[in-house]
């Protein structure tokens, strides 16, 4: 069986990291998707500039 990775592992932990998470509205559908990344908080609002 495969071993399963902890994806926060890879990062140093660290408080200087946090998980930010951006909606979006389908144009087509109407629905919301969700997009979730851990940032460094200084790229906080590089994140949401996208």
């Amino acid at each position: 069986m495969a071993k399963k990775v902890n994806p926060i592992r890879g990062i140093k932990k660290s408080k200087d990291y946090v998980k930010v998470i951006r909606t979006r509205k389908s144009p087509k559908t109407g629905a919301y998707t969700f997009a979730e990344e851990i940032v460094h908080k200084d790229e906080v609002k590089n994140f949401f500039a996208k």
